[in-house]
């Protein structure tokens, strides 16, 4: 199984803004909104003891995709139209685009691969693997289909989740991660991996359940384990529906504390930082008025949502 690694860590000898940077779309959207001066800064105060990356430069896979994109061209339907460039085959028409929401954004998702989706890829290293809403993935392997809305140096095959553009029975295994939230029917999107994966292959899907609103381009639905099973029952045998590691309960609780406390300021920040488990514990009524819920954003309380209510009228 061939790969090559996109990234490293970033160092005083390699260290690179521009790399740096491509490599920490958290930081660029920092530096561009003046809360760090650069990603020089950034590095120095931060980046050196969390490992930060550098990206390198995309030409040291070309030859490596020209020879993907070669086997991948007997994978793809002849009834859809697309353009063909040196990076991908682009199926994203403007019809698709409009018809599924697709919007363009500078938003970047840039994910590695756990322990588990490696052993999928290594399983399948003398067939193809489809990964279903890839991101901008860190390492490239020349057995793994990263297809994408989004034309990232390392996307290979660009469409929607709900038209694929490959044939029926395609792929020996395929995965898709943290990626049904985000497209806008993902029934449609199941019955479509389900399709183009063969008899006997294996699908790998992650989705969020007790997660904030995120992510690109759009974030429609969260998912029960009984509602993920529920979009590919018809179709496949389950295995399993398990949680693990970086999706067990810890993380949705660290996450919401640390971006509520990012919407406050000042005093009342600093009071929320202070508060104890067991000061969160009561009964939702007798926080209501009090500032670190009253003060909190519009736009944290739509992230953070307990639920949302829509109103609406027909003419």
């Amino acid at each position: 199984m061939t790969s090559y690694n996109l990234e490293e860590i970033a160092t005083d000898q390699n260290f690179d803004e521009k790399a740096y940077l491509k490599a920490n779309p958290d930081v660029a959207n920092a530096v561009s909104k003046g809360t760090v001066k650069s990603g020089r800064a950034h590095f120095e105060h931060f980046g050196k003891t969390e490992s930060r990356k550098i990206r390198l430069p995309e030409d040291i896979i070309s030859n490596a995709k020209r020879r993907k994109l070669e086997k991948i061209r007997r994978l793809l339907r002849v009834d859809m139209q697309f353009i063909e460039s040196a990076n991908c085959f682009d199926f994203l028409s403007d019809e698709l685009r409009s018809k599924f929401n697709i919007a363009d954004t500078d938003a970047v998702s840039s994910n590695g691969y756990d322990d588990y989706a490696m052993a999928l890829i290594k399983k399948n290293e003398g067939g193809m693997v489809l990964d279903c809403g890839a991101g901008k993935r860190p390492i490239y392997f020349n057995n793994v289909v990263n297809f994408e809305i989004a034309d990232y140096e390392t996307t290979d095959v660009r469409g929607v989740g709900e038209v694929l553009p490959f044939i029926d029975e395609a792929f020996d295994a395929i995965l898709s991660i943290a990626v049904l939230e985000h497209v806008k029917d993902p029934f449609l999107c199941a019955k479509e991996i389900s399709r183009v994966l063969k008899p006997g292959g294996q699908l790998m899907c992650g989705v969020p359940f007790l997660q904030p609103f995120h992510g690109y381009p759009r974030h429609y639905y969260n998912m029960t384990h009984q509602g993920l099973e529920n979009l590919f029952v018809d179709y496949l045998v389950i295995d399993q529906i398990t949680t693990y590691g970086p999706i067990l309960p810890i993380w949705s609780l660290t996450w919401i504390l640390r971006s509520w406390a990012e919407g406050l300021h000042g005093t009342t920040r600093d009071d929320f930082m202070q508060m104890k488990i067991g000061d969160l514990m009561g009964n939702p009524n007798i926080y209501l008025n009090m500032p670190f819920v009253k003060e909190l954003p519009e736009e944290k309380n739509l992230e953070l949502a307990s639920g949302t209510v829509l109103f609406a009228h027909k003419n």
